[in-house]
């Protein structure tokens, strides 16, 4: 079963709260330095690649790609296809050809560098490259010949990797589904005809089967409802939604891709892999009591990915665990090498040696990546503008990363200080989700906001509080408990 997002509406707003609003989020955008627009030379040069549109030799347009993003997407990096191969799987996973179309150390390339991500504002998309590139000639639309690199991994029943290659190819993409659509199809039983539909059914055997092994190695991920903003007809929407099954398996097989090309790396000495530490001993206790004090102790004889996946992100209680399970992933960051193994080569979330290889055309360590990988896979040295690139790659990504994370929490606050902005004195029902001293934080049923408040917590409770501020210049929400 798919489960319907709960969606917000600012349309009831007043036309003043709205254009305070507005001009909120585009002082964010202003604060944080983030581009309006292309340079003229990144324009002219990206329209020029473009209208070359290099495609490799190899052509493996035969074979029934599809792609699944989020509702309306068209810069799609990724484009999937599966088929039984005896009691195992053949899995091909074509990403965008960025590299093709972005000249080393030209202009394209030196912008790319100064954005390090594609931004996702309320009020529009910043792009990491110029949309002729990314929303068209190497985005992988349907029904149109593109240059993919093609990883074709052969997996065992249990999903496991058995071998791995990595090449240049033509591909065609037949069809582009949403989350949405594509989950629709695999409940049904992917009733929709056509080549597209042995892909769908086995993603919902392949995705469960690489979760058991994420489990089994000792990998966790966060399940949180994601609070996303748009700009709706000039309206702001604040939309609070879990993930659905299909975007869970999608993501293994993009996990099983990253995996992949950091094992590739590392046997050749070269790249750059997504690293983070493992919790400390007194961090994994502190995280041991309070699950303890919570009422859903987690068993020392149980794997924290696997506790982590049994929450249910719906129940108070539950959810308050998630929210404290965030000190177990602290410290994520990008380890460059060239000729010496690094010492710290694993990601503790994934709990393997991991690298972003999966979204070049919004993330720019990505298409570095690729070329290595590439490379490396062809028994050949990767090109020397890749090499040289790569000790300045973490300190570009970790930049760009700290302002994609402000831009969504300042841009979250804002609309949810808009919503609440003519309710100052309203009582609202609550569950507390993180506490400390004189205060902690809530999360309301009703609006589905998060903010702090004052007073004697407990997580997991649920309580009513009062609303006492809601400031939309400063994004300032803060909520006093009643007695």
């Amino acid at each position: 079963m798919t489960r319907s997002p709960l969606r917000l509406t600012t349309s009831m707003l007043t036309t003043s709260t709205d254009d305070r609003l507005a001009a909120a989020i585009s002082a964010i955008r202003t604060d944080l330095d983030l581009p309006e627009s292309f340079p003229p030379d990144v324009e002219r040069e990206a329209q020029r690649v473009a209208a070359s549109n290099p495609l490799p030799t190899a052509d493996l347009t035969d074979v029934p790609f599809l792609t699944i993003d989020p509702e309306g997407s068209t810069d799609l990096d990724q484009a999937l296809q599966i088929e039984r191969r005896g009691d195992g799987f053949l899995l091909r996973y074509a990403i965008a050809d960025v590299p093709a179309f972005v000249e080393p150390r030209g202009a394209v390339d030196a912008e790319a560098r100064l954005r390090g991500q594609t931004f996702y504002a309320p009020d529009g998309r910043i792009p990491l490259h110029p949309p002729v590139i990314s929303e068209n000639a190497a985005s992988l639309l349907p029904n149109v010949v593109r240059s993919a690199f093609v990883w074709q991994f052969a997996l065992g029943p249990d999903g496991a990797v058995l071998s791995t290659d990595l090449a240049r190819a033509r591909i065609r993409s037949i069809r582009q589904l949403s989350y949405v659509d594509a989950q629709r199809e695999i409940d049904a039983g992917a009733v929709e005809s056509g080549a597209a539909a042995p892909t769908l059914l086995l993603l919902a055997e392949v995705g469960p089967a690489r979760r058991v092994l994420e489990r089994l190695r000792g990998g966790a991920s966060l399940s949180r409802p994601e609070q996303l903003v748009t700009s709706v007809d000039g309206h702001y929407t604040l939309e609070r939604r879990s993930p659905l099954p299909v975007e869970q398996w999608n993501a293994q097989i993009s996990l099983l891709t990253g995996m992949e090309a950091a094992r590739i790396m590392l046997d050749g000495r070269v790249g750059i892999l997504r690293t983070m530490p493992e919790p400390d001993a007194e961090t994994i206790e502190r995280f041991r009591l309070r699950t303890a004090a919570l009422g859903h102790a987690w068993s020392a004889d149980v794997r924290y990915g696997e506790y982590l996946s049994s929450l249910d992100p719906t129940d108070p209680l539950q959810l308050s665990i998630t929210h404290a399970a965030g000190s177990l992933f602290r410290g994520a960051g990008y380890t460059a090498f060239d000729g010496e193994v690094p010492d710290q080569a694993i990601q503790a979330a994934v709990a393997a040696p991991y690298a972003h290889t999966t979204a070049p055309l919004r993330r720019l360590v990505d298409r570095f990546t690729l070329v290595v990988c590439e490379a490396l896979s062809a028994g050949e040295a990767p090109p020397q503008w890749a090499r040289d690139a790569l000790a300045s790659l973490p300190k570009i990504m970790s930049a760009s990363d700290s302002r994609a994370s402000q831009l969504d929490n300042r841009a979250v606050a804002a609309v949810e200080a808009a919503l609440l902005s003519a309710r100052i004195g309203e009582l609202f029902d609550a569950a507390v989700i993180a506490a400390k001293d004189g205060g902690g934080v809530v999360q309301l049923i009703d609006p589905a906001v998060d903010a702090e408040c004052t007073g004697s917590l407990t997580p997991g409770d649920r309580v009513r509080v009062r609303l006492v501020e809601a400031t939309i210049e400063t994004g300032r929400v803060l909520f006093e408990l009643v007695a």
